[in-house]
């Protein structure tokens, strides 16, 4: 018969087998209790938002709005034109081009080139009209127009205008199927306000991006003698034509250029005011191209040399720095270094002025004018007549 005696070191080996066990299960028994657990995640969302919080979702809502509401009536516009380029017989010639370096020109073959380009643009009306920029659609054969939900329209060019750098484009789509963008009042932007630029950067549809008005009436950026609205928004290749928006979703202005050392945007664009833009779209839909006043002068600031050698008081007014022959400038009898100091009974400040004001004359409408000639104030007048191609 054999004695049963349980063996003591039996139990101590199964102590601590239990032992272990409870060693390497106690950290996930235990992660469900936060109270004890630092490395708990808390999911709960429900905590209450600050009130500068709830102010920058609601502006973010805001945003979200314009897009929603503006999208629809932006438009991308791919361009495309064919052209001919001279073709080398050495071309692609590794030794030619080793030594001779790319062929420019000279004798050759002619080959046709297709070159496509993209642009952006707004939607007028329910009837396809639609705005952009000149420069986007200047020599090209084909211009294709897309809209958000993918749908594609071929366009015409009803005009444009060069100077101000506005064309008028014309799709035809079904009845209703189209949303008309809403214009501001661009005379009534001010510095500091929202601005939101919707297009097609880069080839990158309906991009949104968001800044300020940095300046208003910013002259002297090109020949125009348009005043442009300047904005820190990004805008770059391909925003050209598309809509500059205040936060209501309003256009204030059609994207024209940016300045810029790198070809990139650094937060230097300038914007077509929409109220000149929308002025030169409506005499382009009726007359199918742009006739402008024009007196036949170029105008320049006066600076501190100016002042000393023609003893001005300050430094007001537009100089005349040259006169067309034949121009209604000359027939005026207007001279060198005239400074014309008021037009139409408006005070003129700066040369910019006295060309808005001439632009939103009349031809043939004639205008009294107070110049500065000899230190002595001159009231006389001059008649703007159609500015020659």
């Amino acid at each position: 018969m054999i004695d049963k005696k349980t063996n003591p070191l039996r139990y101590l080996a199964i102590a601590f087998s239990f032992l272990l066990l409870g060693t390497f299960l106690s950290p996930i028994l235990t992660c469900g209790n936060s109270s004890e657990n630092p490395l708990q995640l808390k999911a709960d969302g429900s905590d209450k938002l600050s009130p500068a919080q709830t102010q920058a979702v609601a502006l973010e809502d805001a945003f979200q709005e314009v897009f929603d509401k503006v999208s629809p009536s932006v438009v991308s516009i791919a361009t495309e034109r064919t052209v001919n380029v001279q073709q080398h017989p050495f071309s692609g010639d590794p030794y030619f081009d080793h030594f001779f370096g790319r062929p420019g020109g000279g004798s050759g073959r002619v080959m046709k080139q297709k070159q496509t380009g993209l642009g952006s643009g707004i939607v007028l009306n329910e009837d396809g009209y639609i705005m952009t920029n000149h420069h986007v659609i200047k020599d090209m054969d084909k211009l294709t127009v897309k809209f958000k939900n993918q749908k594609t329209f071929e366009a015409k060019v009803i005009g444009s205008d060069e100077t101000m750098d506005i064309a008028l484009l014309k799709i035809d789509a079904p009845k209703g199927t189209l949303r008309p963008i809403v214009l501001a009042d661009s005379n009534k932007v001010k510095v500091g306000n929202w601005a939101i630029a919707i297009g097609a950067p880069l080839g990158f549809e309906h991009s949104f991006t968001v800044g300020v008005v940095s300046a208003v009436q910013r002259g002297g950026i090109d020949s125009s003698g348009l005043s442009y609205i300047q904005t820190d928004a990004a805008i770059n290749q391909g925003n050209s034509g598309g809509p500059l928006l205040n936060i209501r979703g309003e256009v204030i202005g059609i994207n024209r250029m940016i300045a810029s050392q790198s070809g990139g945007s650094v937060g230097i664009g300038f914007t077509i005011p929409i109220n000149e833009a929308r002025r030169v779209a409506e005499e382009i839909k009726t007359n199918g191209k742009v006739t402008r006043p024009w007196i036949g002068v170029g105008l320049d600031a006066v600076n501190e040399e100016d002042i000393e050698q023609l003893k001005l008081k300050d430094n007001k007014g537009a100089i005349v720095r040259q006169i067309m022959k034949g121009s209604p400038a000359d027939k005026a009898g207007l001279k060198l270094f005239d400074v014309i100091i008021e037009m139409g009974g408006k005070e003129i400040q700066t040369p910019e002025e006295l060309i808005g004001f001439v632009r939103s004359s009349k031809i043939g409408k004639r205008i009294e004018i107070k110049i500065i000639r000899n230190k002595n104030e001159i009231l006389t007048s001059i008649t703007p007549e159609q500015k020659p191609n």
